[in-house]
This record gives C-alpha cells, structure tokens and sequence, in this order.
C-alpha cells in the first residue's frame, strides 16, 4: 500500500473516532450530505440523480437525439431540408439530392459510423451506449418524467408496491399519458423524415393518413413507451444485440468505469474506537451504496466490470461527490484500464493495432464521402449503345451508330439538357429532342451519330458526348464513349 494511502487511511480512522455504531454513523454522513441507501433488490430499477461532470455530459449528448425533433422542420430552398423520399428513391439532404446512382456514399457514412463505434468501443467501452444511444437517452427523459411527478427512488418504489387505489390512478396516469405523448412524437418526427412534415401535419387534421403512415406512427409510438418506459435498463441486459458483441471489442488496455479495489477495500462505515482500542483499518469506501444507487442499471462497480455497465460513469460522479464530502481524494471510481491496474504503462492510441485498424477504416471512408460530395454533378449522364446492329451504312456511304440517351436530374431544380457530340471531322449528329427533366426524374431520347467513312481510321473511334443545362448553363456534363465502324481493310 502506497504511503499517501496509508496517510489516507490515518486520517480515516481519526474521523472514525466520531462516530458510535452504525446508526449514528449514518446520521453523522447524513449531515454532511452523505446519504446511506439500499442496494436494488430486484424488479425496477429506479436510479437516483444527482448532478456531475459525467450527468453533464450525459444531457449534451442526448441533446442530438432531441434535436433530431426537429430536424423535418427545417427547410431549404422551399423544401424539406432532411427528406429520404423512398418511393421516388431520392434522398434530399439540404440541397444535395442523393439517387440510387450515389448511394455508395450512403453506405460509406454507415462504414464510418459502424467504424467508429468499434474503435470508441475498444478505447473507452460502452461509449454509445452510456451516452448516444437513442434508448438510453429515451429511458433517461422517461425517468426524469417519472422523478419529478412521483418524487425520488425511494418514494417512487414505496408507490410501485402500494396496491392500486384513485390516489394512485392520481399520480401514475398522467406519467403515462406524458410517456405516451413522447412516445407518439418520437414516431411523428420519424415518418416525417420519410414525408413532408407539413404535408404529414395537414393530413393529420383532416384525417387523411394512409394505413402504412398510422401503423407506423401508432406502433413506434407505443414501442418508444413500452421499451423506454417499462423495460428500461432490461433492453439493454437482455434485448439488444451490440451489447452481447462488445466484449469482443474490449480488451485490457480499454479504459471504463472501475473501482479501485486496493484503495476502497476492506470498506466499511467508520464507527467509535473506545480507549485502548485499535481503530480498524478500512479503505476509502464507506460502503454508502450511491454509486448503485445512481446506476441506470443497477450494477454494483465495486465488483467489477459486469454485463449490465454501460459505462455512463454516473458512479464515478456520484462516489466523487461523496470523497469530496469526507474529505479524501477523489478517484475511487474512475475511468481505468485492467493494465493500468496491473501496473502496465498504458501505450499510445495510435500505436494500439485494433485502433489502428479501424482508425484506418475510417479514414479511408471519410476521404471517400469527402470525395463523393466534392465530385458530384447534379447531373448524371448514361449513353447506351444500340447491339443489334451495331452500325448502319448509309445510302451515302456515311457510317451511323446510334445511343438512347438518360440524363438524370440530380438537382432541385428543373433542367433543359441539350446534348451535343464532338468527334472526327465531317461528324453529324442528331437529336431527338431537347430534354425537360423534372428534379430527382430521368430524361431518356435517342441519338444518332454519322461519320463519314473515309474518316474512319480504326473499328472503334472515340467520340465525347456533352451535356449542358440550358436553364443553369455551368451545369455540363461529358460522357466517353466509342462510335462502331466496319472493319478497316
């Protein structure tokens, strides 16, 4: 044992001299702020709040899943800003129109993103679950509700086991009715990325939504309310999947909430030395069971890393509040790797192969969405040669290939393509007709090319077809392909 350890521990016992048996000693900690509670029994966990730097951070992250509320509101250029509209296979995103032609790119950010989660995962653990994940934020809003309607844990378990009664009915039914409400709305701002959100929202007051829109709302609605209301913390012990992988993820230089067994143990509260009496030496912990109390799912740190801890470091905040309370350091509970206990130097990030590897991953998607977005047209062009035949010989002697022409409108406004070709000397071409295309709609004609055949000094003759935007004329867009001739004899 260290000797600031020891040192600690002196000045613990000292204190302990203060204190006559168990009894008192809770009513001692009691008026210093230090409440004694209960260890979770069973059924609900009902988690205690209190604030901390770790809480803190907690309501920022979850501050994104709550702004996505908001998200169908925004507009752009007179339309939805945010709109994944699948049954035109057009995905609008503030002015960038995506089409199936892209949708590389779309699987490129979910590469990033799932990338991105193993690598939080191997360097801090449950990450995603303590912070972002949208069931986790859900549950943390629904017992907030719950918390300022029913009052604190203890108040709120005392309810659960009373037997049903109008005082009762009182004070459960509108908790309900809120987490219905959240519920409802949660798949309200949900369709509404799928549908034009005023559009959805006119619909709702004439009641003129169609089977797949009341489904869908009415059933998220009520799995929001079931999973985030009833099951809480039994989504993420014996439902959810990432949960069940992650420990792959880990391993003995990832760092996560992790009671320092060495400093806190023998635990015990501190009671009266008579004269003559050894003061018993305990380790820091007081046994006040806060860092349970505080736990979303009822995990006991002290025992270790176990299935349940989500690494939401709320134990942390709540056994530093209490060390700041009784006046020893803090860190009892703290953000630690198995190595680091082990009194192993913990290495660099970058020079962890698993990290590495991912981090690469990563780097790689992200230059190529970077990519993607800077090089995207907001036309696409496709030239289809005709294969039967391949060329026509003409009654002048000129050589003609033909091509069915489609022009995709990736933008959000409406395009007049005109298309010409630029090849050999003596080329003539003709179109069928200048394209009107709709955003987010294809455009298809038909183009002839006739090139003279004395000019023709190969099988195949390389030809350039252009593209241009009458009504946005810096909208161009060129497309390499090959004019078919006889064999050159």
């Amino acid at each position: 044992m260290s000797t600031e350890n020891k040192e600690v521990k002196n000045k613990s016992a000292t204190a302990a001299s203060v204190f006559d048996d168990v009894e008192t000693t809770n009513k001692n900690l009691q008026s210093i702020g230090v409440e004694i509670l209960p260890v979770h029994t069973g059924g609900t966990v009902h988690a205690k709040r209190i604030p901390g730097a770790f809480r803190t951070f907690k309501w920022w992250a979850a501050s994104f899943w709550i702004i996505l509320f908001v998200g169908p509101y925004l507009r752009w250029d007179g339309h939805q800003a945010i709109l994944f509209d699948l049954p035109n296979r057009q995905f609008h995103i503030f002015g960038m129109t995506i089409l199936p032609q892209d949708i590389w790119i779309l699987a490129m950010i979910l590469l990033f993103f799932a990338l991105l989660l193993a690598a939080s995962t191997a360097i801090a653990g449950r990450l995603w679950c303590g912070y972002f994940c949208f069931h986790t934020v859900w549950t943390d809003v629904y017992t907030w509700i719950e918390e300022k309607i029913e009052g604190q844990p203890n108040k709120r378990m005392k309810l659960d086991e009373e037997p049903m009664s109008l005082s009762k009915l009182k004070v459960k039914v509108p908790k309900h009715a809120l987490w219905l409400l959240i519920g409802l709305a949660t798949s309200f701002s949900f369709v509404a990325y799928f549908v034009d959100a005023f559009d959805l929202w006119q619909r709702l007051f004439t009641l003129d939504w169609g089977v797949t829109e009341t489904t869908t709302v009415i059933a998220l609605g009520l799995a929001t309310y079931f999973f985030a209301g009833i099951l809480r913390e039994q989504v993420c012990i014996g439902f959810c999947p990432y949960a069940r992988i992650q420990g792959a993820m880990y391993d003995t230089e990832t760092v996560v909430p992790t009671y320092d067994k060495e400093r806190g143990e023998p635990r015990g509260r501190m009671k009266r030395v008579k004269p003559g009496e050894e003061a018993p030496e305990l380790g820091d912990c007081i046994d006040c069971n806060l860092c349970v109390a505080v736990c979303p799912t009822g995990v006991d740190i002290r025992y270790g890393q176990q299935f349940g801890c989500i690494t939401c470091g709320l134990c942390i905040d709540a056994c530093d509040s209490v060390m700041e309370k009784i006046k020893k350091p803090k860190g009892l509970i703290r953000y630690a790797s198995l190595a680091e206990f082990a009194g192993k130097e913990l290495p660099a990030i970058w020079k962890r192969p698993r990290v590495v590897v991912y981090s690469s991953i990563m780097t790689l998607a992200a230059v190529m969405i970077l990519w993607g977005l800077t090089t995207m047209s907001p036309m696409d062009v496709k030239a289809l040669h005709e294969r039967a035949p391949l060329f026509v010989q003409m009654s002048d002697g000129n050589i003609q290939n033909k091509w069915t022409m489609k022009v995709v409108n990736k933008g959000n406004m409406p395009m007049k393509a005109e298309i010409t070709v630029e090849g050999p000397e003596g080329m003539a071409f003709n179109v069928d007709k200048v394209l009107d295309i709709q955003p987010g709609n294809v455009g298809s004609t038909n183009l002839f090319v006739r090139i003279p055949r004395t000019q023709l000094k190969d099988v195949n003759t390389p030809i350039v077809i252009k593209v241009v935007d009458l009504n946005n004329p810096v909208v161009v867009e060129y497309y390499e392909t090959t004019f078919i001739g006889p064999r050159v004899r």
